[in-house]
């Protein structure tokens, strides 16, 4: 973990306000894994004042690249960036996703925004297992599919393809496939994570998702990212630190 400056290379706009810096850093690039995320500080200003955490979108030999849209205060400030400007980053930061485990089909699954960290995991995984990825948001316009592949889309209003949730969709797959062992993958809001959990442990498949949660230090030491441990219900995982993937079986949404 290393606090450093990293220049902006490239910056690519993507539809509907998504934002893409290409960061030339030889250093993250070569250490940072599939899931792990870096602490940005956006601004030299007060405000605002915490670092924001960002999963890493892709790597590429020397750079890397970050996905997000302009949602608030910080990532609109973190937009007004050119390219061949710096930014101050803390990172690599937290445990991303196991892609050592013995299984044959990654199954992806993204909501919205939470896309962002599965084009660097198809490029790890990409030649070594089958990909198949199901992406979802409330319209077309909440759907990415920037760098995935064998790509399923479902929509609450049914702007495009499958009318209905996500998870939805999911099952409406799993139960067509045949018996591949496979691993499930997923970011995204809450109720998602929420549903993909029961639905994975209903169909037996593993599963690991990368979590959201407000953070302010990145790596342990404020305690302000808790959630709660299937382990012992007075035990709390950090965000950060222990995530922000997790073995849906470990946590309690």
């Amino acid at each position: 973990m290393n606090i450093t400056e990293n220049q902006i290379d490239e910056i690519i706009e993507l539809e509907y306000n998504i934002h893409i810096f290409k960061i030339i850093s030889p250093e993250i690039a070569s250490k940072i894994n599939p899931g792990e995320f870096l602490n940005i500080r956006i601004s030299e200003l007060a405000i605002p004042f915490f670092r924001r955490p960002f999963s890493v979108c892709d790597v590429e030999d020397e750079f890397y690249y970050l996905m997000f849209s302009t949602m608030g205060t910080g990532t609109k400030l973190l937009a007004t960036k050119k390219p061949g400007e710096f930014i101050d980053v803390l990172g690599p930061l937290g445990n991303g996703f196991n892609i050592e485990d013995d299984f044959d089909r990654a199954i992806i699954i993204g909501g919205g925004l939470g896309v962002a960290p599965f084009p660097y995991l198809t490029r790890q995984l990409k030649g070594k297992k089958e990909i198949i990825s199901f992406i979802g948001g409330r319209t077309k316009n909440d759907v990415i599919t920037y760098g995935l592949e064998n790509i399923s889309v479902a929509t609450e209003d049914g702007s495009l393809g499958f009318k209905g949730n996500v998870i939805e969709l999911l099952e409406k797959e799993l139960d067509k496939t045949d018996k591949v062992k496979s691993k499930i993958f997923a970011c995204g809001p809450l109720p998602m994570l929420e549903a993909l959990k029961i639905l994975a442990e209903q169909k037996n498949i593993e599963c690991e998702m990368s979590t959201e949660c407000t953070m302010a230090c990145g790596f342990g030491i404020c305690q302000g990212c808790p959630i709660q441990s299937t382990a012992d219900e007075d035990k709390f995982l950090l965000v950060c630190k222990d995530g922000p993937v997790f073995n849906s079986k470990e946590i309690i949404l």
